[in-house]
């Protein structure tokens, strides 16, 4: 079959007009992630009877936001729910008005110990008293953690510490690097310094969109705050 001169052309043009069009970038098809007990990838994975724990990890709460010394006792009363044994420290909160002291007490199964004075502290002019308290804070998670007797460590406030200049991030960071396989470890408060990010498994920023106080000027509530 010939083609007469008009086809010819636009050919031509066409061929011409897709060779200086750019060419589209290939789609990399993302890597399909197959859950153990999901038979139905239609279907949210069934529900199996819990492992044993034996793979600790790292959490890094941060952030300007509400929300994470409430999701580290979120976590501790679901690992004690499993039956594992919970370490929940708090550094720099030393009084006795928050609820989850009151709550811990009474549950009986998750140990707590403050390393905090009874009184607001000052940023700027925190004491040597002050700093040791954290210090010694340190010292107490790093024996309990290398002792056997506890599979979640919750270290509450202790970003705040190492941002307050109370505890040298070095030291933090060797205890990270010398947490056991099997223990799990949660760090929260406002500040995080990079070299604990980067040690972590996972981070976490709780940012802050609205506040109360500044729309509204509510203060702090008991039992929903503190």
């Amino acid at each position: 079959m010939t083609q007469n001169n008009d086809e010819i052309e636009e050919q031509t043009v066409t061929q011409e007009e897709s060779a200086d069009q750019p060419k589209k970038a290939t789609r990399t098809k993302p890597r399909e992630i197959k859950h153990p007990f999901q038979t139905d990838p239609n279907k949210p994975p069934e529900l199996q009877a819990p492992q044993k724990f034996e793979q600790g990890l790292v959490s890094v709460y941060y952030g300007n936001g509400k929300g994470k010394t409430s999701s580290a006792i979120g976590v501790a009363v679901r690992a004690s729910g499993h039956g594992l044994r919970v370490l929940f420290t708090q550094f720099l909160k030393g009084d006795e008005r928050y609820g989850e002291h009151h709550f811990f007490r009474e549950e009986g199964h998750i140990h707590v110990q403050k390393f905090g004075p009874a009184w607001f502290l000052d940023m700027n002019n925190i004491t040597e008293e002050e700093k040791q308290l954290s210090r010694d804070g340190l010292k107490f998670v790093r024996e309990a953690m290398l002792s056997g007797k506890y599979d979640v460590i919750i270290m509450d406030e202790i970003n705040v510490a190492v941002g307050w200049k109370a505890i040298p991030v070095a030291e933090v960071v060797q205890l990270l690097k010398e947490r056991p396989a099997n223990v799990e470890l949660v760090l929260t408060g406002r500040y995080a310094p990079k070299e604990l990010k980067d040690l972590a498994d996972y981070v976490t920023e709780f940012k802050e969109e609205k506040h109360p106080y500044k729309d509204k000027g509510i203060l702090a509530r008991e039992g929903i705050d503190y």
